[in-house]
């Protein structure tokens, strides 16, 4: 592997004209490619293997026009009467129905209910609502449709009525990142100056992560309606692949200039910095793909299609790691180095230290390592116990899907939203579609009427709504409200308690019934995702320790990754419900409304923090194991490895903090979140867990931590990450110290 890729470095070194207009050719193809394409969909609501589904299912094969009815467009008008009048009232009455007849002759409209008709009006004359159907979806309502319902709003609010809408036709659209994204960019930069010193180095990784960024999405929006890929999987991709873009690319070009330090020509730096450090990029890409791949086992659609392109975006920035960064370092031999070596005109300086001294001298990663060397037990103590003090609040998590009542006050789907709550109940918003099959019933007009009438005497049911049968009259809905709010536990015990009763509602009817609705949906889709994180990560967890075995060639090594991969998950996640679900530290963030946590974070967290916490572990303790396997003691490998890696894996945490970050700006909140969590997560296993309680347990377990049992050595492929076949290739290699040694083309 590791002979290979120095071969490749180099040649991409040499040919880099070539490397470079490969790739813009590939970026430019698939940005044609994605012009011609059609826009990517919302995220499928199908899910397969839960009740809700089962039942939306039964109700499009057996109500025609189902489907067509649930693909298009509504829209609820909400109407909210000034203290101490009522929308009965005949002022207020002719403003809604005047507002009524004119948005029912707008372009795109089927029809409008007014809430006169439709008794949509609330017990106390407070609040009322009319429903508006569009003969399109969401997505092919035309601005002038939109336009006009806004108009005919505006007009009725001038007019002293207070109106506001529900549904996505007037909906804001919610930011990703916008400012704060680039602030996060703009801060990765800093970092990356900091880190090498010079604008070039800095600006490389950016470069060559933002062309990765671009050829991902471009693929993704070439290929998105072929492969049913959505929107926010292309968000997710962006945001993952942009993080890991810049560290690959950080750590080829640290260890370039690790090389030029150690005296090698530039194309032979680059040869082995692609051999070294590109063989780390390999193995730590392949980890998180393996992880994000993953995904798509659990059997939930969305976090499938979300770990597949994330996946595709990791391995183009592993590609373009090994092959363009080599390449545009063969236009900048010198111009990556720090400003001060190249003024002192001796490319053998690392950070300001001479070849012969690069050893002796300490560094801040050495003088870090030397303290958890001398205190290991303190070290990993405190580490584990702050750690599972920040896990705590994981008991209480509480997943669901947050709908309008998420968004902030400022939308009008949200004023709607609480209007409709306040005018007619907390269980408005999330009423429960109760589908009844009468195939097997003598009288199906009384199966229905008596599996009604139980489910309205339930506790916990306000309102039952009259019966619709389909025309083959072997199927019927009707809809149950809850008396509590959609995402309350106190709904999510109702929707239980009906299913639990289910045999003695159906008892004597020969009909069968099942639950969905939004509200329904949402419970369900919470316990699928619990119920597929045990096995999804045994099998993640499970490749993953082979593949750690297999590079590092230690059992207790690979072993105590995973270990410390669960205390920065858990604690991860404890600091998203106390931010997310409690409230607490929301205002920091700009989070106006607390919730549960989006059912599919965890899940998908779980594949995106793995592969970015091995990240770390493989660029860290593959040094140590590099300086190991080249005849250093157990703890002096320790010390060895920060020296070289310490500074760089701070500098690239720091900037997956700063991307991830930057998409907590953003109003859509599944990305809020995982922004948040992901850049959490970073903090806690780079800083916490990668840089003390790793040492620490390799200081208490000295030699042994190296240990491999000769029979598994046999099994185990020879991958040679730490280089010992590129050294000896290079034993009799020339080497210069005098920068522009080499000429331009190598």
């Amino acid at each position: 592997m590791a002979t290979f890729l120095y071969r490749l470095g180099r040649v991409a070194f040499r040919r880099r004209w070539y490397v470079v207009m490969v790739w813009v050719a590939v970026l430019g193809g698939m940005g044609v490619a994605s012009s011609t394409a059609s826009e990517l969909p919302p995220d499928s609501g199908s899910m397969p293997g839960i009740e809700a589904q089962a039942a939306f299912d039964l109700m499009q094969r057996r109500f025609p026009g189902t489907s067509a009815e649930a693909d298009t467009a509504t829209a609820q008008v909400v109407f909210v009467a000034q203290a101490g009048e009522k929308l009965t009232d005949v002022g207020n009455r002719v403003l809604i129905d005047s507002l009524v007849n004119e948005v029912s002759q707008g372009s795109q409209v089927a029809g409008v209910v007014s809430p006169f008709e439709a008794q949509a009006v609330s017990p106390d004359g407070s609040t009322a609502y009319a429903t508006i159907t569009y003969t399109a979806t969401y997505d092919d309502i035309s601005a002038a449709a939109r336009d006009q319902l806004g108009a005919a709003v505006d007009r009725a609010r001038a007019a002293g009525l207070t109106v506001e809408v529900g549904g996505e036709v007037l909906a804001s659209e919610p930011s990703i990142g916008g400012v704060s994204e680039l602030v996060g960019v703009g801060l990765a930069a800093v970092v990356l100056l900091i880190t090498f010193g010079s604008l070039v180095a800095a600006g490389l990784p950016l470069v060559t992560a933002v062309l990765g960024v671009g050829v991902s999405t471009f693929t993704i929006f070439a290929l998105g309606t072929v492969l049913g890929l959505s929107e926010a999987s292309s968000i997710l991709a962006t945001m993952l692949g942009l993080a890991v873009g810049i560290d690959y690319a950080l750590f080829v070009v640290s260890r370039y200039r690790e090389e030029r330090a150690n005296g090698h020509s530039p194309r032979e730096a680059a040869g082995v910095a692609v051999g070294t450090a590109g063989s780390a990029v390999v193995f730590a890409g392949l980890t998180v793909m393996v992880a994000l791949a993953g995904l798509a086992i659990v059997g939930i659609p969305a976090a499938g299609t979300m770990g597949l392109t994330s996946a595709g975006a990791v391995a183009v920035a592993v590609l373009i790691a090994l092959t363009l960064v080599p390449a545009l370092l063969g236009f900048f031999p010198n111009a990556v180095l720090a400003r001060r070596v190249r003024k002192s005109g001796v490319t053998g300086v690392a950070g300001g230290e001479t070849t012969g001294s690069l050893r002796s001298r300490d560094n801040a990663g050495t003088r870090w390592a030397r303290f958890v060397l001398r205190r290991p037990i303190l070290v990993a103590v405190v580490s584990v116990v702050g750690l599972a003090v920040l896990a705590m609040p994981v008991a209480q998590l509480q997943l669901g899907m947050p709908g309008d009542e998420a968004k902030p006050t400022a939308t009008t789907e949200r004023r709607a939203y609480d209007a409709l709550a306040k005018g007619f109940g907390p269980g408005f918003n999330g009423p429960l579609t109760i589908v009844v099959d009468t195939r097997g019933s003598d009288d199906p007009q009384v199966a229905v009427r008596t599996i009604s009438a139980k489910i309205a005497d339930t506790p916990g049911v306000v309102f039952v709504s009259p019966v619709k049968f389909n025309p083959a009259r072997d199927t019927a809905m009707f809809a149950a409200t809850p008396s509590t709010a959609p995402t309350s536990e106190q709904t999510e015990g109702l929707v239980r308690r009906i299913r639990a009763d289910r045999p003695a509602t159906e008892s004597g009817t020969g009909a069968t019934f099942l639950v969905s609705g939004t509200t329904a949906v949402n419970i369900d889709v919470a316990q699928k995702v619990q119920g597929a994180l045990v096995p999804y990560l045994t099998v993640v967890l499970g490749l993953a320790f082979l593949l750690l075995l297999t590079i590092f060639r230690s059992l207790i090594v690979a072993f105590k990754a995973v270990f410390g991969f669960l205390l920065s998950l858990l604690a991860a996640l404890g600091v998203v419900v106390a931010v997310f679900q409690w409230g607490w530290g929301a205002d920091l963030i700009g989070l106006l409304q607390t919730g549960p946590i989006i059912s599919l974070m965890p899940i998908v967290l779980v594949g995106m923090i793995f592969g970015l916490a091995m990240d770390y572990e493989v660029f860290l303790v593959s040094r140590m194991r590099e300086a190991h396997a080249h005849g250093e003691s157990a703890r002096m490998a320790i010390s060895t490895g920060f020296r070289h890696s310490a500074r760089v894996v701070a500098a690239a945490a720091l900037i997956m903090i700063a991307v991830f970050a930057g998409f907590v700006g953003g109003d859509l909140a599944m990305i809020k979140m995982i922004g948040f969590s992901l850049a959490t997560a970073v903090l806690f296993d780079a800083f916490v867990v990668r840089m003390a309680l790793v040492p620490a347990l390799l200081t208490l377990l000295g030699e042994r931590a190296w240990w491999l049992p000769p029979w598994l050595d046999r099994l185990l492929p020879h991958v040679d990450v730490e280089g010992k076949s590129l050294r000896r290739l290079m034993a009799g290699a020339p080497v210069s110290t005098a920068p522009g040694h080499e000429s331009r083309n190598g």
